[in-house]
This record gives structure tokens, C-alpha cells and sequence, in this order.
């Protein structure tokens, strides 16, 4: 039976390459998102893509049950491209092959998500709510944004 819990997500950029000038005017930026447990980490990075106005894709990876993001002992999810069999760290899965309901994610947790590897774009993620009806609609969608956009 697949997850139709309705999870809401607040996503925050927590560090990258911000100038000072658009942070003194933008000092939260954040995207209110509403994901459907059955949908992948692959559609909640295209949700973020796209809440946050970027135009060119690159590697990522969300990380669940660390100290908060960064933490790199944390459980890593990648894409197929991105699993080095030779690398220490394992990754705990596929993004394309896991769901939000699977992650067992409760509102008050908080996860990572790194994009870009090479300019750095870190992001906090806090559940915000997990209902157990989904309204009617498409998902994954933006609720609601706080602050401009930084120039990827």
C-alpha cells in the first residue's frame, strides 16, 4: 500500500555562496514545501530546484539522523551516480528508490541537504507537520517562500 501522508517541510539555505549585501536584505530564506509520502527524495530535490529559482542541476544528497546538516556521519541518500564503491562512507540508499513515508520522519525532525558540492549549498530541513489525509492537488508544492532567491 503506498504512503499518502501529506509531510510538510520548511527548507531553509543555511549556508552557500551568498553575497553580504543579499543577506543583510534577505536574512531567512526558506520554501514551505508539502510532499506526499509516496513520492522520492528525487521529487523533493526538484521541488527545492525549483522553489529556490535555480537553473542548473547538480549532485546532491539529503542526510537523516545526524546532528543537524553537515554532519557527515549521517545516513546519506545519493543518486546511483554518486555511490563510490571504493569511499568509506556508504550511502544508506538511492534517491530515486526512497520515499518520504519510508524515512519515518516525524514533525520536530530535522535533516540535511547539501547541493552542489562544489559551491556548497547546505540546507536545514524541519518537518514541519505529517498529516494523515492529502488534500486534493499536485504534489510536491510550495506553500509558502521567505526571502529572494539567491543567484545560483
Amino acid at each position: 500500500m503506498e504512503d499518502q501522508h501529506l509531510t510538510t517541510l520548511e527548507v531553509f539555505i543555511s549556508s552557500g555562496p551568498i553575497a553580504e549585501s543579499f543577506a543583510k536584505k534577505n536574512p531567512v530564506i526558506s520554501r514551505t514545501i508539502q510532499i506526499r509520502g509516496n513520492q522520492t527524495l528525487v521529487q523533493l530535490h526538484q521541488a527545492i530546484f525549483r522553489a529556490f529559482d535555480r537553473k542548473e542541476d547538480n549532485m546532491y544528497e539529503f542526510q537523516f539522523g545526524g546532528k543537524g546538516p553537515m554532519d557527515l556521519q549521517a545516513r546519506r541518500y545519493v543518486f546511483p551516480g554518486a555511490m563510490d564503491p571504493f569511499s568509506a562512507r556508504k550511502p544508506a540508499g538511492d534517491v530515486a528508490a526512497t520515499s518520504l513515508g519510508s524515512l519515518g520522519l516525524k514533525a520536530g525532525a530535522i535533516f540535511g541537504y547539501w547541493f552542489d558540492f562544489g559551491d556548497d549549498w547546505w540546507h536545514q530541513i524541519n518537518v514541519v507537520s505529517v498529516l494523515e489525509q492529502v488534500q486534493p492537488g499536485k504534489y510536491p508544492k510550495v506553500v509558502q517562500k521567505v526571502g529572494a532567491s539567491p543567484p545560483q
